[in-house]
């Protein structure tokens, strides 16, 4: 049988911390995209998000919001929420209860912006809120920009719309499948490493 040892787990922490930190730019890297589960008053939403910074301590990622979406009301009204990362190719599982902090209109979300690509900020200047009922298809983007990037002058009104959404881990939960024994441990926000039955 073999041994794992809290020397193991940290090296296994150690090494998906990296694959994360390479999943905020490499689109092929599947911690690219994660799951978000927040809470409305009666249930559980979750969606695919884009994952696009990270800090190593304390351990939090970062992405963009529209301001107008359901999730960003939710995390606003309980920022209690939980993510999820899966690595299908390597069978590993990332899973974590965490709080979110929402940057609006503050250094934070000017910073990002500044940064953000033409053809990235006209998703932000739709004129309907995301996920409203509409009476027919529409793209939610300018119609004079569907094939081009808008003029950064007229970009700047996606700002009104934009945030960035600070997602700090209170707890990890890590798994690792084998066919000779699964590896499962938790890592809490004080670096503490706890054996996990899989």
């Amino acid at each position: 049988m073999k041994k794992i040892s809290k020397i193991h787990l940290k090296k296994i922490f150690k090494r998906e911390i990296k694959f994360l930190i390479n999943g905020i730019t490499d689109i092929s890297n599947p911690y690219h995209f994660f799951y978000l589960s927040t809470k409305t008053k009666k249930n559980i939403v979750s969606r695919t998000i884009v994952l696009r910074n990270l800090d190593e301590n304390p351990l939090a990622i970062y992405f963009n919001a529209d301001y107008r979406s359901p999730k960003v009301k939710q995390l606003i009204s309980n920022n209690l929420c939980s993510v999820l990362f899966y690595d299908n190719k390597r069978k590993i599982q990332l899973r974590a209860n965490c709080e979110a902090f929402i940057n609006y209109n503050n250094n934070i979300s000017k910073k990002i912006w500044i940064k953000t690509p033409l053809q990235s900020r006209k998703c932000y200047m739709g004129k309907y809120a995301p996920s409203i009922n509409l009476k027919e298809w529409h793209p939610n983007i300018p119609i004079e920009y569907l094939k081009k990037d808008p003029q950064k002058k007229d970009s700047e009104s996606g700002y009104d719309n934009f945030t960035v959404v600070k997602i700090i881990i209170n707890n990890l939960d890590i798994l690792e499948l084998h066919h000779d024994g699964h590896i499962r441990f938790n890592v809490d926000s004080d670096k503490n490493f706890t054996f996990v039955a899989p």
